[in-house]
This record gives structure tokens, C-alpha cells and sequence, in this order.
């Protein structure tokens, strides 16, 4: 019998050939149960109140231990050395008619009444090789008993018959021709039934087998989206206890599925209301590692059989108060909606921004003009009240030189700009940026700057808009500096992200107070500062121009003590 290693795959062929051996060794079983009867049943007819032809005991013993050898190395050779089990399968079926043969004539010929075991290797020969089993074993058999009624006709049977039997009488022609006529169409037609019977097995162990493997194929899709679907799906006993989870649940909760079986529903999803109305709820939810998101869930009741063995009520069939849940990881949603609100909040300044422009700058740039003009004629003058006067006007230029740059910034972040990006010299851009912030009577004089920039050093962006970034997180910078000793450091460098994309990285420090902890996004946010003349607008812009970019920008604490801006812009 040919075998194959645990590496290879089985076969269809090796699959059939070992079915087959299977069943040959139960044949081979079948025989030694039938001939131990036979022997018992001999042993049993012996004591004299039967009047039937029986073999001497030693004989008979002689004979069935012929059986119990010649079974026994065909079981050793069919699990050994044999390469075809169908032709070992017809040589153990024409070896069973010869033993039902020899029984018979040992036991009277046609007279025996051993003669329907012929039947036994007809029918295992049909039902084991349906096509040729059944017919071969059938031809054998009837020719063997054609030759014990051609043995008998001639009067050649054992001596031992003849003396306790007084087996002397001769069977005519005739009915020798009759026997053989009725005996060898009954074991045909056996033949022929055991094998329609045999073809009608396998095709409905074929069908059957088709249809297990359709629902193995069906069971292992069903399990393979039930595994892979991006959806949580949670199932609970009617203790409130998880039966059940996919993967899915067990990426969004931080627990492995395993972790989750058998344990409270309630202990993981603590904030999950499962007796809620409606279809679509959210709750937050804290994971394994201690992380907290917004899910969206919703459930359902689930009807099965849980059987005896769950179910505490033995006259309860079914669970009436299962669940399934489905959850989701809302938070990227969510963080889409405020996207979307905030769009939408952008949209509707960028729809003021005109009317703004115009209704705030042209009287702006009246009363700054005007104001200029007092201030020109008041610096001629001689009077008492001159000081007063110049004094007032310079608060009225300098207030509306600080609403006309609230409007500038409110329209840049409401209407911005597509990034024109092209190489230039870094170093450039920033000596501009440093000459027009110290050219403003409000830039401290005692500021320090330490710059660390290699030559030469290009940059890949919109100059404009990267001078407009600079300037914000300069002006921010020094607003929480302290005052007489303001230091800002200021460091470029190529390097990778963590995507490993070269690019150019920027970044600022101050010595001031740094950012408060958990602020870090918040500062990013339009309209949100902790300066009393400060828009909240400033950093919005920044962050804006750095999207615009494609790059990134974060906020950590300074080595100088204050806040740190790290901006990443990705190089072409």
C-alpha cells in the first residue's frame, strides 16, 4: 500500500485505495466471524439430534485454522507489501468460493447445507468492486459447484461420508443439471443486485460527500467573512456573557477574540446601553492599552438552540435573551464630521470675507488716512493740548493698523491660497523675514536668535506662503517669551519622516512657557489663543499653509525650555 509523507498532499487515487483496503479488511473480518459460526455450529449439529452431514472434528478444525492462516497473511500482506488492492480484492474473493467449495463437498455435495454461504464473497465482491467483484465471484462460484455436483455424479466424495452417513445413493443427470441451473442464476442474479445496490451506495456517498463539501465550503466562507469583515460582531448568552467574536471586534477593542470569549459584555463595553430604542447608537470605549474611542453600535435579538447542556431551564429550547452586536470605530468619522463642520464653518467666513473686505478696509483706510493727516498738522502747531493731540491720534493709526491686520489674517485663512512651490535659497527667505519682524517697533531688542542653517540650503515650497509661516510662529514665539530675555533657535535639516520620504525639516524654539499639555492640536484651531491681542488666527494659517505643502507640524518642548515647532515639508 503506497503512502504519502505529511508534507504532500493526499490524492483522490490514494483517498479511494485506502477506502478500499479499509473495506478488504473488513471482508477479511467478516470471514473469520463466519467460519468461527460455522465451526460452532458444526460442533453443535455433532451431538447426533440433527440428521445433517458433518466433517469429522479434526477435519473440520484442520480446516478452519486453514482459514484463520491464510486470513491472516492476506491481512498482513493487504497492510504490507500489496501495490493494487483491487486485483488482491477478486483473488480474496475467488479464494472464499473455494473455501465455501470445499465445505460443501466435505459435507455433502449437494446435500450440504452449507451451500448459501456461496452468497458471502458474491455479495462483499459486489458491494466492495461493484462492477467485476460481484460477476467474477459469481462465475467462480458456479463453476465450483458444477465441479462438486460433477464430483458427486461420479460417486467421488470422502470415505467418511459413506460409513455414519451411509452416503451411497447416486444423483442423476437431471437433477445435478437443475441444481446447477437454479444455484448458479441465483448466484448471478445476487451478483448483478449486490452490485445495482453497490452503484446506488456510491453514488449516494458521492452525493453525500458532495454536499458535506459544499457546506465545509459554505461553513469556512460564512467563517471567513465573519473574520475579515471590518465590523465588530459580538454575540451574548442570555447571561450577558460573549459567546462570540470576529476579528474585527477584537482589532477595535485591543483584546484578542480568545480574550473576549466568556467574558461580561458589560466588563468591555462599559458604557454600551444594550436596552436602548433605535437602530444606531455611540458610546466611548476604553482599550486594552488604555486608549479611549468612539464606537457606533447596534443589536439585535438572537434566537438559537442553545441545548440542554446551556440552558439552566431544561424546558427552554431556545435563548430568548441572546444578542448580537455590531460595533464600529467611529472616531475617524467623527474626526471627518468636525472636518466637515469645520468646511463648512470656512465656507461661511469665506462668504463674509468679501463683504468684510470691503466695508472694514475702505473706512479703515479713511480714518488711517485721516489720522495721518491730524497727525502731520499737530506736529506744526505749538500748543498746550499738541502732545495730547498726537498722542490720541497715535493710538487711532496703531489700533487701525492692528484691525487692518486681523482683517489680512481672517482673509488669508478664509480664502488661501494655492502653494506655488519652486526651489529657493532658505536663508534668503529667512533674513527677510527677520529684517521686516525687527523693522516693527514692537520687536524687542534684547531678542536673541541662534540660527543653524547649513550653506547652501534650498527648500522646495511657496516662498510667500513659507515667509507667512515664519512670521506667525516668530510673532507667537515672543508674545510668551520673557520680556528682556527672549531667545528663539531656529534649525533646518534634510531628513526622513517616518514614512521615509526626504524632505525639509524646519524647526523653532522659544524659552517661553511651552504648550499646556493636551493642547498641542488645540493650538491649531481658528479663533483659539491665550494672547489678550492675539486673533487666534496665526498658527490656524500655519497649519494650513503646512497641508497645503502635504507635510506636517508638531508641537513638542523646547531644550530652550518653551515650545517647539517642527515643520516637515516632503522635497519633489
Amino acid at each position: 500500500m503506497s503512502t504519502s509523507s505529511a508534507n504532500e498532499p493526499v490524492s483522490p487515487q490514494n483517498t479511494v485505495q485506502q477506502l478500499l483496503v479499509y473495506q478488504l479488511l473488513w471482508m477479511l473480518l467478516l470471514r473469520v466471524i463466519l467460519y468461527t459460526l460455522i465451526l460452532g455450529v458444526s460442533f453443535y449439529l455433532q451431538s447426533g439430534q440433527f440428521n445433517v452431514l458433518i466433517p469429522p472434528t479434526s477435519l473440520l478444525t484442520v480446516f478452519i485454522l486453514l482459514v484463520y492462516t491464510t486470513t491472516i497473511i492476506s491481512g498482513f500482506l493487504l497492510l504490507g507489501s500489496v501495490k493494487d488492492p483491487r486485483h488482491f480484492g477478486f483473488k480474496q474473493n475467488l479464494l472464499d468460493t473455494v473455501f465455501v467449495s470445499i465445505l460443501i463437498y466435505y459435507t455433502g455435495a449437494s446435500h450440504s447445507i452449507f451451500s448459501p454461504i456461496y452468497f458471502f464473497p458474491i455479495i462483499a465482491g459486489g458491494l466492495i468492486m461493484p462492477r467485476l467483484g460481484g460477476l467474477i465471484a459469481a462465475g467462480a462460484a458456479t463453476l465450483q459447484y458444477a465441479l462438486v455436483l460433477t464430483l458427486e455424479y461420479y460417486r467421488i466424495f470422502p470415505e467418511f461420508l459413506k460409513v455414519p452417513y451411509n452416503f451411497t445413493y447416486n444423483i442423476d443427470l437431471l437433477t445435478s443439471i437443475n441444481l446447477f441451473a437454479v444455484y448458479g442464476l441465483t448466484f448471478f442474479l445476487a451478483a448483478i443486485l449486490s452490485s445495482l445496490f453497490a452503484g446506488r451506495l456510491r453514488t449516494t456517498e458521492d452525493a453525500l460527500s458532495d454536499s458535506v463539501r459544499s457546506f465545509d465550503q459554505l461553513s469556512l466562507l460564512y467563517k471567513q467573512i465573519f473574520d475579515d469583515i471590518a465590523t465588530g460582531i459580538i454575540t451574548t448568552n442570555d447571561k450577558n456573557r460573549i459567546t462570540s467574536a470576529n476579528n474585527a471586534a477584537g482589532h477595535i477593542t485591543g483584546y484578542s477574540p480568545e480574550e473576549l470569549l466568556k467574558k461580561d459584555f458589560h466588563q468591555i463595553f462599559s458604557e454600551v446601553d444594550l436596552n436602548d430604542k433605535g437602530s444606531r447608537h455611540s458610546a466611548g470605549l476604553q482599550r486594552k492599552n488604555g486608549d479611549r474611542i468612539q464606537i457606533g453600535y447596534s443589536y439585535t435579538n438572537l434566537q438559537y438552540d442553545q441545548g440542554k447542556d446551556n440552558t439552566p431551564d431544561f424546558d427552554k429550547a431556545t435563548c430568548n435573551n441572546c444578542k448580537v452586536v455590531t460595533i464600529q470605530d467611529i472616531s475617524e468619522v467623527e474626526r471627518l464630521e468636525r472636518q466637515m463642520q469645520q468646511a463648512e464653518k470656512l465656507a461661511a467666513i469665506g462668504r463674509m470675507s468679501a463683504g468684510i473686505a470691503h466695508d472694514f478696509r475702505n473706512p479703515l483706510t479713511a480714518i488711517s488716512g485721516s489720522a495721518q493727516v491730524l497727525a502731520n498738522e499737530f506736529s506744526l502747531m505749538d500748543t498746550p493740548q499738541q502732545q495730547t493731540n498726537l498722542d490720541l491720534i497715535t493710538i487711532i493709526l496703531r489700533e487701525s493698523n492692528r484691525l487692518d491686520n486681523t482683517i489680512s489674517d481672517f482673509l488669508k485663512f478664509a480664502r488661501p491660497e494655492h502653494a506655488e512651490k519652486e526651489w529657493f535659497s532658505f536663508k534668503r527667505c529667512l533674513k527677510e523675514v527677520i529684517e521686516v519682524a525687527q523693522a516693527d517697533p514692537a520687536w524687542p531688542t534684547s531678542c536673541t536668535l541662534d540660527i543653524r542653517i547649513g550653506e547652501p540650503f534650498d527648500v522646495w515650497a511657496d516662498e510667500y506662503q513659507l515667509f507667512t509661516l515664519l512670521n506667525h510662529i516668530f510673532q507667537n514665539a515672543l508674545a510668551f517669551c520673557p520680556k528682556g530675555k527672549e531667545k528663539i533657535l531656529i534649525e533646518t535639516k534634510e531628513e526622513k519622516n517616518s514614512e521615509q520620504q526626504e524632505g525639509f525639516l524646519l524647526t523653532i524654539e522659544d524659552n517661553g512657557p511651552g504648550i499646556s499639555p493636551g493642547k498641542e492640536d488645540k493650538i491649531f484651531e481658528p479663533f483659539y489663543t491665550r494672547r489678550l491681542d492675539g486673533t487666534g488666527l496665526g498658527l490656524a494659517i500655519v497649519k494650513q499653509i503646512v497641508d497645503g505643502h502635504q507635510g506636517s507640524i508638531e508641537v513638542g518642548r523646547s531644550t530652550l525650555g518653551g515650545a517647539k515647532f517642527t515643520v516637515f515639508f516632503p522635497l519633489p
